[in-house]
């Protein structure tokens, strides 16, 4: 599972780059990445 896509080319990032110091897309070297975020619906209870 990967948890960072790139900002540039929005691919995911592989687990194996994660573990370096200076993560760098292995695809199109862009520095900039999102956190992904899981698709679930949070519920509030209104007051």
């Amino acid at each position: 599972m990967s948890d960072y896509i790139c900002a540039v080319c929005k691919r995911d990032l592989d687990d194996a780059a994660l573990n370096r110091v200076g993560m760098q897309c292995t695809y199109c070297g862009s520095r900039i990445f999102y956190k992904k975020r899981p698709n679930i619906r949070k519920r509030l209870l209104a007051r």
